[in-house]
C-alpha cells in the first residue's frame, strides 16, 4: 500500500505542455519541475524518484511503463495534456494505485480544422502544385481537382472529434456517413441525421472522403491496431458515381493500419490521395526520424500538429490545472482514462471534514473491510462515493470523514483489507486530505 496525506503539490512537467499549467499550478502552490529535454523511460524513472513527484504532466510520446512506476513510489497521478492515453501502461497504473487522468475535449476544434483543411487540400492538389509552381510550373488542369461539397465524408469513429468534424463537413456541403462500435455514438450520429454504417467495409464504400478520430482501444478494450485493411482501402469509394476523390485521412492513431498498406492502395490508384498526422513510431523529441511516407508525394504528412496551436495549448493547460486541482484538494475525479465521462466527487460537505481517497483492487470484501477498519476507529462517515472500475480491476472510494485517521488507523484498513480478501496489497493507495 502506498500512502500519501494532504493535498498533492509536487509536479514534473514533460513534452513542452504550454507553459501556462506552470502559472497555474505555481499559484495553486505547486512545486514545478520542468524539464525540456524529452526522455527515455530510465530518464523519466531517474527524474521522478529522485524528484519524488506526486503528479507527472505529460503530452503523447514518453512512455509511462511498470518500471517507472516502481522507481515512482511517490507518484499519485499522470496528467496526461492531450487525448490519447496510448503511451501509459494503465494496467500497471492501477496496480500501482496510480489514476490516469486526460483532456478529451480542449483539443478538439485544432483537430477538426486541420482535417478540414487537409481534405479541401487534397481535393484540389494544393500540396502538390505548391511545390511545381515554386519550381517554376503553371499547372492549371482540372485534372484529380474535386470540389467537396455534394461528396461523402465517411467518419470513421463519432465521438467529440469525430463529430465536429462531420459538423464542420457538413457546413461545406457534404453529406455524413459514420460507423462507430458504441451504442450512444450510434444514436447521436442518427438523431443528428447522419446514415450508420454497420461495418467498416460499408463506410469505406459508401465514401468519398474517409476521415478516422478513433481512440486506442473500442468500447470492450480491445485495441484498435490492425482496425483498417488493405480490403478495406482498396473498397474506398467503390459505391460512388466516378471520378471521386478517394481520399483518405488519419489524424487518429498511427498504429490502426500498415503503411505499406495505404501505399500500395495510392499505388495501384484505388486511393487517390492521403493526409496522415500520426505514424506507428514517432520520435520522442523534434527527430530525426524515418517517414515511411517520404517517397509518396500523394501522402501530405505533418509531425502529430493536430492539437499543435496557441489556442489549443492554453485552453488545455487550464484544463488539466482544473482536473488536477479538483483531484488534489478534494479526491475528485474527471476525464478519467479508466472510465470516459464518469465523474466523481461531494459537494455540500462540512468544511472541518476529512477526506480519504482509496484504490483498491475489486476483490470480494474489500469495501467491507474499509467500512468496517473505519467503524471501528470510532470515526464517522458522513458520505460515500465509489466507482468499479472493472476493466482494470481496482475501485476508487471517496470517504467523508468527520475526523482525520492516525497513521496507525490508516495501515489497519490495509492490513484489515488484506486479511478479508486474502489479497495481499489488495489496496494499494489511501490518499487522506484533512482540513
Amino acid at each position: 500500500m502506498r500512502l500519501t496525506h494532504g493535498p498533492l503539490s509536487r509536479a514534473l512537467v514533460v513534452e513542452h505542455p504550454d507553459t501556462a499549467l506552470d502559472e497555474l499550478l505555481l499559484e495553486d502552490g505547486w512545486t514545478v519541475d520542468r524539464r525540456q529535454h524529452v526522455p527515455d523511460e530510465a530518464e523519466l524513472a531517474d527524474w521522478l524518484a529522485e524528484g519524488r513527484h506526486q503528479v507527472l504532466f505529460k503530452r503523447s510520446r514518453v512512455p509511462v511503463t511498470r518500471a517507472v512506476l516502481e522507481a515512482a513510489p511517490d507518484l499519485v497521478a499522470v496528467q496526461l495534456c492531450c487525448i490519447g492515453d496510448d503511451s501509459v501502461d494503465k494496467r500497471a497504473c492501477a496496480d500501482h494505485g496510480v489514476l490516469v487522468f486526460n483532456d478529451p475535449v480542449s483539443n478538439g476544434r485544432s483537430v477538426v480544422e486541420l482535417a478540414m483543411a487537409h481534405l479541401v487540400a487534397l481535393s484540389r492538389r494544393l500540396f502538390e502544385t505548391y511545390d511545381h509552381t515554386r519550381a517554376g510550373g503553371f499547372d492549371k488542369s482540372q485534372t484529380e481537382r474535386f470540389e467537396v461539397q455534394g461528396r461523402v465524408l465517411g467518419v470513421l469513429g463519432l465521438g467529440n472529434i469525430g463529430r465536429q468534424t462531420a459538423r464542420a463537413a457538413e457546413a461545406f456541403g457534404m453529406r455524413i456517413v459514420f460507423h462507430d462500435t458504441r451504442e450512444v455514438a450510434r444514436e447521436i450520429g442518427t438523431e443528428l441525421g447522419w446514415q450508420q454504417m454497420s461495418t467498416i467495409d460499408a463506410l469505406f464504400r459508401a465514401s468519398d472522403f474517409v476521415s478516422t478520430h478513433v481512440s486506442a482501444q473500442d468500447v470492450h478494450g480491445k485495441s484498435n491496431r490492425a482496425l483498417i485493411t488493405r480490403a478495406h482501402f482498396a473498397q474506398l469509394a467503390a459505391d460512388r458515381p466516378n471520378p471521386s476523390p478517394r481520399l483518405f485521412l488519419n489524424l487518429a492513431r498511427g498504429f490502426l493500419y500498415d503503411p505499406n498498406d495505404l501505399l500500395d492502395a495510392i499505388k495501384a490508384g484505388e486511393v487517390r490521395r492521403a493526409a496522415v498526422d500520426v505514424y506507428p513510431e514517432e520520435p520522442r523529441g523534434s527527430g530525426p526520424w524515418e517517414n515511411p511516407y517520404a517517397s509518396e508525394p500523394r501522402v501530405a504528412t505533418t509531425p502529430h500538429l493536430g492539437a499543435a496551436t496557441v489556442d489549443a495549448q492554453p485552453r488545455i493547460a487550464r484544463r488539466v490545472a482544473h482536473t488536477i486541482r479538483t483531484f488534489s484538494r478534494l479526491g475528485a475525479l474527471r476525464d478519467c482514462v479508466f472510465r470516459p465521462r464518469m465523474v466523481l466527487g461531494h459537494t455540500d460537505l462540512p468544511d472541518d471534514a476529512t477526506l480519504l481517497s482509496i484504490v483498491h483492487g475489486t476483490t470480494r470484501g474489500a469495501r467491507k473491510a474499509i467500512q468496517d477498519a473505519i467503524f471501528d476507529a470510532g470515526v464517522s462517515n458522513l458520505a460515500t462515493a465509489h466507482v468499479d472500475l472493472d476493466d482494470y480491476g481496482v475501485a476508487v472510494d471517496l470517504l467523508a470523514l468527520d475526523r482525520p485517521l492516525s497513521e496507525a488507523e490508516l495501515r489497519t484498513i490495509d492490513a484489515r483489507a488484506s486479511e478479508l480478501t486474502r489479497t495481499p496489497g489488495v489496496v494499494r493507495r489511501i490518499r487522506q486530505i484533512a482540513p
